[in-house]
């Protein structure tokens, strides 16, 4: 059976946190709604859109919800067009992903992004053919829902049972606990440990170089 290490994006792989800060202040503020602190609006990454709007303003209408997301999308278009996207991978990403290859592991994303913000940030960095499945909210119901482990499972040829999921918020172990995976706390990312392990993480890497030994402790091998 194949194994699959499935990775979010936002806060695992690269530090897109102030990009996503600046479309999000961008979005509340075209539709007159006051712009969080920045430690506030870190919490919904790692949602889809019109979740992580309805998380951060539960007065809010549906529609102002949607119409929320629509101008964050086009926001965070605007600002790659104006080349002010830094999305960083963080230090030791691209060698664990090596080191994983090496020790066997197939690799997917599961992400809050969309196809479009998920190609964009992959291709710049070179890492778009690593994976072999690429699993966005253009698809799926919004993490914590297992579905993007599900689908990345079955274009991997994997089963839960081999399958872990890195990932840096509660979101993401839930997600992996819903989908029968393995949840791996990214603790370089955007939610507290203790949020991880809460969620279901089995273990949390305070960095990427420490992913490889907390499997050969939880997975034997």
């Amino acid at each position: 059976m194949n194994k699959l290490a499935i990775f979010d994006c936002d806060g695992t792989l690269v530090d897109s946190g102030a990009p996503i800060y600046a479309a999000l202040a961008t979005s509340l503020e075209r539709n007159g709604f006051a712009v969080p602190p920045a430690a506030v609006s870190r919490r919904v990454i790692g949602l889809s859109l019109v979740e992580a709007m309805a998380s951060l303003l539960p007065d809010a209408s549906a529609d102002q919800h949607a119409q929320l997301a629509d101008d964050y999308r086009q926001a965070f278009i605007d600002l790659r067009a104006a080349g002010e996207v830094e999305e960083p991978l963080f230090e030791g990403v691209a060698e664990l992903l090596d080191r994983l290859e090496g020790d066997g592991w197939m690799l997917a994303v599961a992400t809050g992004k969309s196809d479009r913000g998920l190609r964009h940030c992959l291709d710049r960095h070179g890492l778009h053919a690593r994976f072999v499945s690429l699993q966005t909210a253009d698809r799926h119901p919004s993490k914590p829902h297992r579905s993007m482990v599900d689908q990345a499972i079955a274009d991997s040829g994997a089963a839960p049972e081999t399958t872990i999921v890195i990932g840096d918020t509660s979101f993401d172990m839930a997600m992996a606990v819903n989908g029968g995976a393995t949840g791996i706390g990214a603790g370089w990312g955007y939610h507290d440990p203790h949020e991880l392990i809460e969620a279901g993480a089995v273990a949390v890497a305070d960095k990427p170089a420490d992913v490889p030994s907390l499997l050969r402790e939880h997975l034997h091998g």
